[in-house]
Protein backbone atom coordinates (compact mmCIF):
# COMPACT_ATOMS: atom_id res chain seq x y z
CA UNK A 1 0.00 0.00 0.00
CA UNK A 2 1.67 3.31 -0.90
CA UNK A 3 2.03 6.15 1.67
CA UNK A 4 -0.31 8.82 1.86
CA UNK A 5 2.17 12.07 0.96
CA UNK A 6 3.04 14.46 3.46
CA UNK A 7 0.80 18.08 2.81
CA UNK A 8 3.13 20.83 1.93
CA UNK A 9 1.39 22.29 5.30
CA UNK A 10 1.78 19.85 7.53
CA UNK A 11 5.58 19.81 6.63
CA UNK A 12 5.19 24.26 7.08
CA UNK A 13 4.37 23.40 10.48
CA UNK A 14 6.57 21.20 11.14
CA UNK A 15 9.24 23.68 11.02
CA UNK A 16 7.28 26.19 12.91
CA UNK A 17 7.58 24.10 15.87
CA UNK A 18 5.76 25.66 19.17
CA UNK A 19 4.96 28.76 16.28
CA UNK A 20 2.58 26.67 14.87
CA UNK A 21 -0.37 27.90 17.25
CA UNK A 22 0.10 31.17 16.15
CA UNK A 23 -0.46 30.01 12.62
CA UNK A 24 -3.64 28.32 13.02
CA UNK A 25 -4.27 31.76 15.17
CA UNK A 26 -3.33 33.53 11.95
CA UNK A 27 -6.49 31.84 10.03
CA UNK A 28 -8.75 31.37 12.67
CA UNK A 29 -8.78 35.84 12.81
CA UNK A 30 -8.97 36.28 9.48
CA UNK A 31 -12.16 34.16 9.14
CA UNK A 32 -13.69 36.26 11.90
CA UNK A 33 -12.34 39.38 10.46
CA UNK A 34 -13.94 38.42 7.10
CA UNK A 35 -17.38 37.81 8.47
CA UNK A 36 -16.84 40.88 10.53
CA UNK A 37 -16.60 42.87 7.29
CA UNK A 38 -19.53 41.57 6.00
CA UNK A 39 -21.61 43.44 8.56
CA UNK A 40 -21.37 46.87 7.19
CA UNK A 41 -22.92 46.04 3.73
CA UNK A 42 -26.34 45.04 6.43
CA UNK A 43 -26.03 48.55 7.74
CA UNK A 44 -25.75 49.53 4.36
CA UNK A 45 -28.75 47.54 3.03
CA UNK A 46 -30.75 49.42 6.07
CA UNK A 47 -29.59 52.97 5.05
CA UNK A 48 -30.77 52.11 1.64
CA UNK A 49 -33.97 50.52 3.14
CA UNK A 50 -34.68 54.15 5.08
CA UNK A 51 -33.97 56.23 1.93
CA UNK A 52 -36.59 54.22 -0.49
CA UNK A 53 -39.19 53.91 2.17
CA UNK A 54 -39.41 58.03 2.55
CA UNK A 55 -38.40 58.79 -1.13
CA UNK A 56 -39.01 61.61 -2.31
CA UNK A 57 -38.81 62.89 0.95
CA UNK A 58 -35.50 61.67 2.44
CA UNK A 59 -34.46 64.25 4.76
CA UNK A 60 -37.42 62.49 6.55
CA UNK A 61 -35.31 59.52 6.83
CA UNK A 62 -33.85 58.68 10.73
CA UNK A 63 -31.47 56.65 11.98
CA UNK A 64 -29.01 56.80 9.06
CA UNK A 65 -25.39 58.15 10.83
CA UNK A 66 -26.38 55.75 13.47
CA UNK A 67 -26.42 52.70 11.01
CA UNK A 68 -23.34 54.71 9.21
CA UNK A 69 -21.49 54.91 12.43
CA UNK A 70 -21.79 51.15 12.89
CA UNK A 71 -20.73 50.35 9.54
CA UNK A 72 -17.79 52.12 9.70
CA UNK A 73 -16.46 50.41 13.77
CA UNK A 74 -17.58 46.81 12.22
CA UNK A 75 -15.19 47.76 9.36
CA UNK A 76 -12.57 48.97 11.98
CA UNK A 77 -13.20 46.28 13.66
CA UNK A 78 -12.31 44.01 11.15
CA UNK A 79 -9.35 45.78 9.80
CA UNK A 80 -7.71 45.58 13.76
CA UNK A 81 -8.61 41.61 13.56
CA UNK A 82 -6.83 41.32 9.88
CA UNK A 83 -3.43 43.24 11.69
CA UNK A 84 -3.32 40.86 14.50
CA UNK A 85 -3.88 37.57 12.69
CA UNK A 86 -0.96 39.22 10.19
CA UNK A 87 1.47 39.72 13.61
CA UNK A 88 0.56 35.96 14.32
CA UNK A 89 1.20 35.05 11.13
CA UNK A 90 3.70 37.31 10.20
CA UNK A 91 6.31 35.71 13.66
CA UNK A 92 5.45 32.34 12.82
CA UNK A 93 6.18 32.87 8.85
CA UNK A 94 9.69 34.08 10.18
CA UNK A 95 10.33 31.26 12.18
CA UNK A 96 9.62 28.99 9.99
CA UNK A 97 11.88 30.48 7.35
CA UNK A 98 14.94 30.64 9.48
CA UNK A 99 14.32 27.21 10.75
CA UNK A 100 14.58 26.05 7.12
CA UNK A 101 17.68 27.76 6.00
CA UNK A 102 19.32 26.51 9.60
CA UNK A 103 18.23 23.07 8.82
CA UNK A 104 19.20 23.04 5.06
CA UNK A 105 22.68 24.73 5.76
CA UNK A 106 23.44 21.86 8.74
CA UNK A 107 22.58 19.50 6.06
CA UNK A 108 24.41 20.78 3.80
CA UNK A 109 27.85 20.63 5.92
CA UNK A 110 26.96 16.84 6.60
CA UNK A 111 27.12 16.59 2.35
CA UNK A 112 29.78 15.61 0.52
CA UNK A 113 32.76 18.46 0.08
CA UNK A 114 32.05 18.36 -3.42
CA UNK A 115 28.30 18.77 -3.38
CA UNK A 116 28.46 22.66 -3.84
CA UNK A 117 30.69 22.95 -6.34
CA UNK A 118 29.09 20.32 -8.43
CA UNK A 119 25.79 21.46 -8.28
CA UNK A 120 27.07 25.22 -8.32
CA UNK A 121 26.75 28.43 -5.33
CA UNK A 122 24.51 29.79 -7.32
CA UNK A 123 21.59 27.22 -7.80
CA UNK A 124 22.38 26.43 -4.01
CA UNK A 125 22.03 30.21 -2.86
CA UNK A 126 18.74 30.46 -5.03
CA UNK A 127 17.00 27.04 -3.40
CA UNK A 128 18.37 28.03 0.40
CA UNK A 129 17.72 32.22 0.09
CA UNK A 130 15.06 32.34 -2.38
CA UNK A 131 12.78 28.98 -1.96
CA UNK A 132 12.72 29.05 2.31
CA UNK A 133 11.64 33.38 1.05
CA UNK A 134 8.79 31.96 -0.67
CA UNK A 135 7.63 29.88 2.22
CA UNK A 136 7.82 32.52 4.32
CA UNK A 137 5.25 35.17 1.73
CA UNK A 138 2.79 32.42 1.86
CA UNK A 139 2.50 31.81 5.18
CA UNK A 140 2.47 35.30 6.48
CA UNK A 141 0.86 36.75 3.90
CA UNK A 142 -1.20 34.05 1.56
CA UNK A 143 -2.65 31.76 3.68
CA UNK A 144 -4.17 34.02 6.05
CA UNK A 145 -5.69 35.44 2.67
CA UNK A 146 -6.78 31.98 1.89
CA UNK A 147 -8.90 32.06 4.92
CA UNK A 148 -10.33 35.01 4.37
CA UNK A 149 -11.19 33.83 0.75
CA UNK A 150 -12.76 30.69 1.90
CA UNK A 151 -14.33 32.10 4.78
CA UNK A 152 -16.04 35.49 2.54
CA UNK A 153 -17.73 33.40 0.06
CA UNK A 154 -19.60 31.21 3.74
CA UNK A 155 -20.75 34.87 4.77
CA UNK A 156 -21.81 35.84 1.47
CA UNK A 157 -23.93 32.71 1.07
CA UNK A 158 -25.88 33.69 3.67
CA UNK A 159 -26.28 37.04 2.60
CA UNK A 160 -27.04 36.90 -1.29
CA UNK A 161 -30.00 33.97 0.01
CA UNK A 162 -31.17 36.00 2.81
CA UNK A 163 -32.51 39.20 0.99
CA UNK A 164 -33.51 37.62 -2.68
CA UNK A 165 -33.12 34.13 -3.09
CA UNK A 166 -33.37 34.48 -7.00
CA UNK A 167 -31.04 37.47 -7.33
CA UNK A 168 -29.03 35.14 -4.77
CA UNK A 169 -29.09 32.15 -7.51
CA UNK A 170 -28.24 34.39 -9.93
CA UNK A 171 -25.54 35.98 -8.86
CA UNK A 172 -23.50 32.78 -8.42
CA UNK A 173 -24.31 31.46 -11.89
CA UNK A 174 -21.21 33.12 -13.16
CA UNK A 175 -19.08 32.09 -10.28
CA UNK A 176 -20.06 28.96 -10.45
CA UNK A 177 -18.74 29.22 -13.78
CA UNK A 178 -15.29 31.18 -13.29
CA UNK A 179 -14.20 28.75 -10.44
CA UNK A 180 -14.60 26.04 -12.81
CA UNK A 181 -12.53 27.93 -15.15
CA UNK A 182 -10.08 28.78 -12.24
CA UNK A 183 -9.95 24.83 -10.98
CA UNK A 184 -8.49 24.03 -14.81
CA UNK A 185 -6.07 27.15 -14.33
CA UNK A 186 -4.48 25.72 -11.06
CA UNK A 187 -4.47 22.17 -11.69
CA UNK A 188 -1.44 19.78 -12.75
CA UNK A 189 -0.92 21.11 -15.91
CA UNK A 190 0.23 24.57 -13.91
CA UNK A 191 2.02 22.91 -11.30
CA UNK A 192 4.03 21.78 -14.32
CA UNK A 193 4.75 24.89 -15.50
CA UNK A 194 5.61 26.21 -12.29
CA UNK A 195 7.95 23.82 -11.70
CA UNK A 196 9.08 24.57 -15.59
CA UNK A 197 9.81 28.24 -14.71
CA UNK A 198 11.63 27.76 -11.62
CA UNK A 199 14.24 25.59 -13.32
CA UNK A 200 14.33 28.17 -16.18
CA UNK A 201 15.00 30.99 -13.76
CA UNK A 202 17.65 28.38 -11.31
CA UNK A 203 19.22 28.18 -14.29
CA UNK A 204 19.54 31.52 -15.40
CA UNK A 205 20.91 32.41 -11.67
CA UNK A 206 23.27 29.75 -11.25
CA UNK A 207 24.88 30.63 -14.89
CA UNK A 208 24.63 34.99 -13.80
CA UNK A 209 26.91 33.90 -10.94
CA UNK A 210 29.38 31.73 -13.12
CA UNK A 211 29.52 34.77 -15.76
CA UNK A 212 30.46 37.25 -12.97
CA UNK A 213 33.08 35.26 -12.01
CA UNK A 214 34.12 34.57 -15.39
CA UNK A 215 34.38 38.79 -16.30
CA UNK A 216 38.03 39.13 -15.72
CA UNK A 217 38.44 37.13 -18.79
CA UNK A 218 35.91 38.21 -20.67
CA UNK A 219 37.56 41.69 -20.07
CA UNK A 220 40.74 40.74 -20.70
CA UNK A 221 39.88 38.90 -24.14
CA UNK A 222 37.60 41.70 -24.55
CA UNK A 223 34.73 39.20 -25.31
CA UNK A 224 31.05 39.65 -24.34
CA UNK A 225 28.53 38.50 -22.77
CA UNK A 226 27.58 36.26 -25.61
CA UNK A 227 30.90 34.74 -25.34
CA UNK A 228 29.12 32.95 -22.74
CA UNK A 229 27.04 30.10 -24.05
CA UNK A 230 25.45 28.54 -21.47
CA UNK A 231 24.39 32.18 -19.98
CA UNK A 232 23.28 33.22 -23.51
CA UNK A 233 20.99 30.48 -23.97
CA UNK A 234 19.76 29.97 -20.27
CA UNK A 235 18.53 33.72 -20.91
CA UNK A 236 17.10 33.06 -23.94
CA UNK A 237 15.41 29.55 -23.15
CA UNK A 238 13.47 31.35 -20.47
CA UNK A 239 12.52 34.61 -22.80
CA UNK A 240 10.86 31.63 -24.97
CA UNK A 241 9.23 29.69 -21.99
CA UNK A 242 7.70 32.72 -20.54
CA UNK A 243 6.24 34.04 -23.68
CA UNK A 244 4.94 30.37 -24.64
CA UNK A 245 3.39 30.50 -21.11
CA UNK A 246 1.51 33.27 -21.58
CA UNK A 247 0.14 32.43 -24.79
CA UNK A 248 -0.82 29.19 -23.59
CA UNK A 249 -2.68 30.68 -20.37
CA UNK A 250 -4.17 33.87 -22.79
CA UNK A 251 -7.01 32.57 -23.60
CA UNK A 252 -8.72 30.57 -20.59
CA UNK A 253 -7.30 33.90 -18.30
CA UNK A 254 -9.09 36.06 -21.01
CA UNK A 255 -12.85 33.69 -20.41
CA UNK A 256 -11.97 33.85 -16.37
CA UNK A 257 -12.06 37.43 -16.03
CA UNK A 258 -14.85 37.49 -18.26
CA UNK A 259 -16.80 35.50 -16.08
CA UNK A 260 -16.22 36.95 -12.55
CA UNK A 261 -16.60 40.23 -13.59
CA UNK A 262 -20.17 39.66 -15.52
CA UNK A 263 -22.33 38.91 -12.08
CA UNK A 264 -23.43 42.76 -12.69
CA UNK A 265 -24.24 42.04 -15.90
CA UNK A 266 -26.58 39.19 -14.59
CA UNK A 267 -28.12 41.11 -12.06
CA UNK A 268 -28.98 43.93 -14.93
CA UNK A 269 -30.82 41.20 -17.24
CA UNK A 270 -32.18 39.79 -13.56
CA UNK A 271 -34.75 42.93 -13.75
CA UNK A 272 -36.18 42.32 -17.30
CA UNK A 273 -37.04 38.90 -16.23
CA UNK A 274 -38.30 38.82 -12.42
CA UNK A 275 -38.48 42.25 -10.94
CA UNK A 276 -39.98 45.70 -12.58
CA UNK A 277 -38.09 49.56 -11.48
CA UNK A 278 -41.67 49.88 -9.38
CA UNK A 279 -40.79 47.23 -7.05
CA UNK A 280 -39.29 49.40 -4.27
CA UNK A 281 -38.63 46.02 -2.11
CA UNK A 282 -36.94 44.58 -5.66
CA UNK A 283 -35.20 47.32 -6.09
CA UNK A 284 -33.75 47.41 -3.05
CA UNK A 285 -32.45 44.34 -2.88
CA UNK A 286 -30.97 44.98 -6.44
CA UNK A 287 -29.13 47.93 -5.12
CA UNK A 288 -27.91 45.68 -2.51
CA UNK A 289 -26.82 42.69 -5.03
CA UNK A 290 -24.96 45.10 -7.10
CA UNK A 291 -22.98 47.09 -4.16
CA UNK A 292 -22.05 43.80 -2.89
CA UNK A 293 -21.22 41.26 -5.42
CA UNK A 294 -17.85 43.13 -6.13
CA UNK A 295 -16.34 41.66 -3.52
CA UNK A 296 -17.08 38.03 -5.43
CA UNK A 297 -14.44 38.96 -7.94
CA UNK A 298 -11.94 40.05 -5.26
CA UNK A 299 -12.52 36.68 -3.19
CA UNK A 300 -12.15 34.42 -5.96
CA UNK A 301 -9.02 36.91 -7.23
CA UNK A 302 -7.39 35.91 -4.04
CA UNK A 303 -8.80 32.05 -4.57
CA UNK A 304 -6.81 32.33 -7.74
CA UNK A 305 -3.46 34.16 -6.69
CA UNK A 306 -3.16 31.95 -3.32
CA UNK A 307 -3.58 29.13 -5.40
CA UNK A 308 -0.92 29.75 -7.45
CA UNK A 309 1.27 30.64 -4.39
CA UNK A 310 0.33 27.52 -3.12
CA UNK A 311 2.26 25.61 -6.20
CA UNK A 312 5.33 27.75 -5.91
CA UNK A 313 5.58 26.87 -2.36
CA UNK A 314 5.04 23.30 -3.04
CA UNK A 315 8.13 23.26 -6.01
CA UNK A 316 9.92 25.61 -3.34
CA UNK A 317 9.32 22.59 -0.42
CA UNK A 318 10.40 19.97 -3.14
CA UNK A 319 14.01 21.57 -4.04
CA UNK A 320 14.48 22.24 -0.38
CA UNK A 321 13.94 18.69 -0.13
CA UNK A 322 16.53 17.85 -3.14
CA UNK A 323 19.37 18.99 -0.96
CA UNK A 324 17.84 17.48 2.45
CA UNK A 325 16.85 14.25 1.02
CA UNK A 326 20.30 13.41 0.28
CA UNK A 327 22.58 11.18 1.68
CA UNK A 328 25.04 12.64 4.49
CA UNK A 329 28.43 11.86 3.72
CA UNK A 330 28.85 8.10 5.44
CA UNK A 331 30.57 8.64 8.81
CA UNK A 332 32.58 5.30 10.46
CA UNK A 333 30.56 3.96 13.54
CA UNK A 334 34.38 2.28 14.83
CA UNK A 335 36.34 4.57 12.99
CA UNK A 336 40.13 3.54 13.22
CA UNK A 337 43.35 5.48 13.15
CA UNK A 338 45.58 4.82 9.62
CA UNK A 339 48.92 4.07 10.25
CA UNK A 340 51.17 5.88 8.30
CA UNK A 341 50.60 7.55 4.97
CA UNK A 342 50.76 5.36 2.12
CA UNK A 343 47.34 5.55 -0.25
CA UNK A 344 46.53 2.37 -2.24
CA UNK A 345 43.48 2.83 -5.12
CA UNK A 346 42.16 -0.37 -5.89
CA UNK A 347 39.30 -0.71 -8.65
CA UNK A 348 38.25 2.85 -8.17
CA UNK A 349 35.83 4.29 -10.02
CA UNK A 350 33.38 7.00 -9.78
CA UNK A 351 30.61 8.64 -12.32
CA UNK A 352 29.53 11.83 -11.61
CA UNK A 353 25.23 12.42 -10.89
CA UNK A 354 24.50 13.14 -14.27
CA UNK A 355 27.90 12.20 -16.21
CA UNK A 356 27.04 9.98 -18.61
CA UNK A 357 30.47 7.73 -18.48
CA UNK A 358 32.86 7.42 -15.93
CA UNK A 359 34.84 10.45 -14.66
CA UNK A 360 37.23 7.89 -13.20
CA UNK A 361 37.67 4.63 -14.18
CA UNK A 362 38.85 1.06 -12.74
CA UNK A 363 42.20 2.79 -11.18
CA UNK A 364 44.76 0.96 -9.15
CA UNK A 365 47.71 2.72 -8.02
CA UNK A 366 50.00 2.77 -5.07
CA UNK A 367 51.54 5.89 -3.65
CA UNK A 368 54.57 4.70 -0.83
CA UNK A 369 54.88 6.73 2.11
CA UNK A 370 56.91 10.12 1.84
CA UNK A 371 56.72 9.68 -2.11
CA UNK A 372 56.11 12.58 -4.17
CA UNK A 373 54.05 11.66 -7.75
CA UNK A 374 51.81 13.82 -10.13
CA UNK A 375 48.98 13.81 -11.97
CA UNK A 376 49.31 15.03 -15.49
CA UNK A 377 47.10 14.71 -18.54
CA UNK A 378 44.68 16.16 -21.00
CA UNK A 379 41.61 18.00 -19.41
CA UNK A 380 38.95 15.78 -18.21
CA UNK A 381 41.04 12.86 -17.62
CA UNK A 382 39.94 12.55 -14.28
CA UNK A 383 43.18 14.20 -12.42
CA UNK A 384 41.25 16.54 -10.21
CA UNK A 385 38.41 14.03 -9.41
CA UNK A 386 41.15 11.84 -8.63
CA UNK A 387 42.22 14.14 -5.81
CA UNK A 388 39.08 15.12 -4.74
CA UNK A 389 38.17 11.44 -3.99
CA UNK A 390 41.35 11.22 -1.60
CA UNK A 391 39.68 13.90 0.78
CA UNK A 392 36.19 12.86 0.09
CA UNK A 393 34.90 15.61 -1.89
CA UNK A 394 33.35 12.87 -3.31
CA UNK A 395 32.98 9.07 -2.34
CA UNK A 396 33.97 6.48 -4.39
CA UNK A 397 31.27 4.56 -6.79
CA UNK A 398 32.94 1.10 -6.89
CA UNK A 399 36.62 -0.08 -5.32
CA UNK A 400 37.98 1.43 -2.29
CA UNK A 401 41.21 4.06 -1.58
CA UNK A 402 42.83 3.01 1.61
CA UNK A 403 44.99 5.73 3.39
CA UNK A 404 47.90 3.67 5.62
CA UNK A 405 45.95 0.52 5.93
CA UNK A 406 42.49 1.49 6.09
CA UNK A 407 39.83 2.24 3.76
CA UNK A 408 38.97 5.95 3.88
CA UNK A 409 35.47 5.47 4.77
CA UNK A 410 36.71 3.77 7.85
CA UNK A 411 38.37 6.68 8.86
CA UNK A 412 36.83 9.59 11.48
CA UNK A 413 36.56 12.78 9.03
CA UNK A 414 37.95 15.07 11.38
CA UNK A 415 40.84 12.59 11.46
CA UNK A 416 40.97 12.13 7.56
CA UNK A 417 41.02 16.57 7.03
CA UNK A 418 44.06 16.21 9.63
CA UNK A 419 45.61 13.72 7.99
CA UNK A 420 45.41 15.62 4.27
CA UNK A 421 46.12 19.01 3.62
CA UNK A 422 44.82 20.43 -0.13
CA UNK A 423 46.00 23.14 -1.40
CA UNK A 424 43.51 24.63 -4.85
CA UNK A 425 44.15 25.95 -8.36
CA UNK A 426 41.80 29.04 -6.64
CA UNK A 427 42.67 29.56 -3.74
CA UNK A 428 39.91 30.93 -0.95
CA UNK A 429 40.49 33.93 1.18
CA UNK A 430 37.79 35.23 3.42
CA UNK A 431 36.93 38.57 4.16
CA UNK A 432 39.13 38.40 7.49
CA UNK A 433 42.55 39.14 8.83
CA UNK A 434 45.31 37.62 7.10
CA UNK A 435 46.29 36.02 10.48
CA UNK A 436 42.51 34.67 10.59
CA UNK A 437 42.75 32.98 7.06
CA UNK A 438 46.21 31.25 8.09
CA UNK A 439 45.41 30.37 11.36
CA UNK A 440 42.00 28.02 9.92
CA UNK A 441 44.84 25.63 9.16
CA UNK A 442 45.48 24.83 12.91
CA UNK A 443 42.33 26.94 14.85
CA UNK A 444 44.96 26.85 18.51
CA UNK A 445 48.15 27.94 17.19
CA UNK A 446 49.93 30.63 18.80
CA UNK A 447 50.72 34.43 17.16
CA UNK A 448 54.96 32.66 16.48
CA UNK A 449 53.37 29.48 15.11
CA UNK A 450 51.15 31.46 12.11
CA UNK A 451 54.22 33.84 11.46
CA UNK A 452 56.84 31.14 11.09
CA UNK A 453 54.42 29.45 8.84
CA UNK A 454 53.94 32.84 6.61
CA UNK A 455 57.63 33.04 6.59
CA UNK A 456 58.53 29.40 5.83
CA UNK A 457 55.56 29.93 2.73
CA UNK A 458 57.37 33.41 1.56
CA UNK A 459 55.03 35.62 2.57
CA UNK A 460 56.95 38.43 3.98
CA UNK A 461 56.70 41.02 1.55
CA UNK A 462 53.30 40.41 1.28
CA UNK A 463 52.99 41.44 5.16
CA UNK A 464 55.62 44.38 4.83
CA UNK A 465 53.18 46.07 2.12
CA UNK A 466 49.93 45.73 4.73
CA UNK A 467 49.02 48.87 6.52
CA UNK A 468 48.48 46.64 9.91
CA UNK A 469 50.73 43.39 8.92
CA UNK A 470 49.08 40.29 9.19
CA UNK A 471 46.23 42.03 11.01
CA UNK A 472 45.23 43.22 7.78
CA UNK A 473 41.30 42.53 7.07
CA UNK A 474 41.84 41.44 3.31
CA UNK A 475 39.14 43.22 0.97
CA UNK A 476 38.56 46.00 3.53
CA UNK A 477 39.09 49.48 2.17
CA UNK A 478 40.30 48.02 -1.26
CA UNK A 479 43.02 45.99 0.68
CA UNK A 480 43.54 42.92 -2.03
CA UNK A 481 45.89 40.37 -2.92
CA UNK A 482 46.82 38.89 -6.10
CA UNK A 483 46.23 35.06 -7.21
CA UNK A 484 50.07 34.33 -6.81
CA UNK A 485 49.55 35.95 -3.40
CA UNK A 486 46.80 34.33 -2.09
CA UNK A 487 48.31 31.08 -3.17
CA UNK A 488 50.95 31.53 -0.78
CA UNK A 489 48.95 32.38 1.98
CA UNK A 490 47.26 29.08 1.36
CA UNK A 491 50.50 27.03 1.17
CA UNK A 492 51.11 29.12 4.86
CA UNK A 493 47.58 27.71 5.67
CA UNK A 494 48.94 24.30 4.54
CA UNK A 495 51.95 24.22 6.58
CA UNK A 496 50.44 25.69 9.39
CA UNK A 497 48.02 22.74 9.24
CA UNK A 498 51.22 20.66 8.52
CA UNK A 499 49.34 17.55 7.58
CA UNK A 500 51.28 14.53 5.97
CA UNK A 501 49.73 14.04 3.10
CA UNK A 502 49.70 16.88 0.98
CA UNK A 503 47.76 17.23 -2.62
CA UNK A 504 48.39 20.51 -5.00
CA UNK A 505 45.93 21.34 -7.84
CA UNK A 506 47.42 23.73 -10.42
CA UNK A 507 48.79 25.40 -7.03
CA UNK A 508 50.66 27.45 -10.04
CA UNK A 509 48.57 28.30 -11.97
CA UNK A 510 47.55 31.95 -11.00
CA UNK A 511 50.93 32.94 -10.21
CA UNK A 512 52.92 35.46 -12.22
CA UNK A 513 57.09 34.70 -12.93
CA UNK A 514 57.87 36.19 -9.63
CA UNK A 515 55.11 34.95 -7.55
CA UNK A 516 56.07 31.45 -9.12
CA UNK A 517 59.78 31.39 -7.78
CA UNK A 518 58.32 31.82 -4.25
CA UNK A 519 55.62 29.78 -4.87
CA UNK A 520 58.08 26.90 -5.84
CA UNK A 521 60.21 27.59 -2.99
CA UNK A 522 57.51 27.58 -0.57
CA UNK A 523 56.50 24.44 -2.21
CA UNK A 524 59.99 23.22 -1.28
CA UNK A 525 59.68 23.73 2.13
CA UNK A 526 55.86 22.29 2.62
CA UNK A 527 56.43 19.12 0.98
CA UNK A 528 59.91 17.79 2.93
CA UNK A 529 59.02 14.80 4.55
CA UNK A 530 55.54 14.45 3.49
CA UNK A 531 53.92 12.15 0.38
CA UNK A 532 52.98 14.65 -2.17
CA UNK A 533 50.58 14.57 -4.84
CA UNK A 534 50.26 17.58 -7.66
CA UNK A 535 48.21 17.83 -10.14
CA UNK A 536 50.04 20.02 -12.93
CA UNK A 537 49.54 21.25 -16.55
CA UNK A 538 53.21 22.82 -16.40
CA UNK A 539 54.97 19.60 -16.94
CA UNK A 540 57.87 21.52 -15.82
CA UNK A 541 56.86 21.64 -12.10
CA UNK A 542 56.97 17.64 -12.16
CA UNK A 543 59.77 16.62 -13.83
CA UNK A 544 61.87 16.00 -10.53
CA UNK A 545 59.08 14.06 -8.67
CA UNK A 546 59.12 10.04 -8.10
CA UNK A 547 56.72 9.26 -10.50
CA UNK A 548 54.41 10.62 -12.81
CA UNK A 549 50.77 8.88 -13.55
CA UNK A 550 49.33 10.32 -16.93
CA UNK A 551 45.37 9.94 -17.13
CA UNK A 552 43.25 10.34 -19.89
CA UNK A 553 39.22 9.47 -19.79
CA UNK A 554 39.84 8.30 -16.42
CA UNK A 555 42.12 5.60 -17.10
CA UNK A 556 46.36 5.34 -16.17
CA UNK A 557 47.70 5.37 -19.30
CA UNK A 558 51.22 5.51 -18.52
CA UNK A 559 53.43 5.96 -15.18
CA UNK A 560 57.08 6.43 -14.42
CA UNK A 561 59.66 9.06 -13.50
CA UNK A 562 60.25 11.88 -15.80
CA UNK A 563 63.08 10.11 -18.11
CA UNK A 564 61.05 7.06 -18.59
CA UNK A 565 58.00 8.07 -19.80
CA UNK A 566 59.85 10.38 -22.80
CA UNK A 567 61.78 6.63 -23.77
CA UNK A 568 58.47 5.37 -23.87
CA UNK A 569 57.62 7.41 -26.66
CA UNK A 570 53.57 7.44 -25.33
CA UNK A 571 51.26 10.53 -24.42
CA UNK A 572 53.87 11.85 -21.89
CA UNK A 573 56.32 12.35 -24.44
CA UNK A 574 53.90 14.18 -26.95
CA UNK A 575 52.58 16.10 -24.19
CA UNK A 576 56.02 17.33 -22.94
CA UNK A 577 56.80 17.88 -26.21
CA UNK A 578 53.79 20.37 -27.27
CA UNK A 579 54.61 22.22 -23.60
CA UNK A 580 57.98 23.03 -25.42
CA UNK A 581 56.98 24.25 -28.39
CA UNK A 582 54.54 26.77 -26.74
CA UNK A 583 57.38 27.73 -24.03
CA UNK A 584 59.25 28.36 -27.07
CA UNK A 585 56.41 30.31 -28.58
CA UNK A 586 56.08 32.18 -25.34
CA UNK A 587 59.70 32.91 -25.38
CA UNK A 588 59.80 34.14 -29.08
CA UNK A 589 57.16 36.63 -28.59
CA UNK A 590 58.81 38.04 -25.03
CA UNK A 591 62.06 38.93 -27.23
CA UNK A 592 60.08 40.34 -30.63
CA UNK A 593 58.07 42.51 -28.21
Amino acid sequence: MALKKESDLKKLLAYAGKYRYLTIGSWILSAISAWVALIPFYYIWKIIDGLLSVEPQFDQAIGLANYGWRAVGFALLSMLIYVVALMCSHIAAFHVQAQIRIKTMNHITTLPLGFLDHEGSGKIRKIVNESSEMTENYLAHQLPDKAVAIATPIGLLVLLLAFDWRLGLLSLLPVVLAFAIMSRMTGKKMKEKMAEYQNALENMSNEAVEYVRGIPVVKTFGQTIFSFKRFRQSIEQYQKWVIAYTEDFRGIMVLYTTCINAVFAVLIAATFVIGGSNDKSFLLNLLFYIIITPIITVTLNKILYTSENQLIVSDALSRIESITRRQPLEEATQPKNPKGTALVFKEVSFQYEKGEKLAVDHINMTIQEGEHVAFVGPSGGGKTTLANLITRFFDVTSGEIIVGGVNIKEIALEKLMDTISFVFQDSKLLKMSIYDNVRMGKPNASREEVMLALKNAQCQDIIDKMPQGIDTIIGSKGTYVSGGEAQRLSIARAMLKDAPILILDEATAFADPDNEVKVQAAFAQLAKDKTLIMIAHRLSTVTSVDRIYVLEEGQIKESGNHQSLLQNHGLYEHMWQAYQESAKWHMGNEVKA
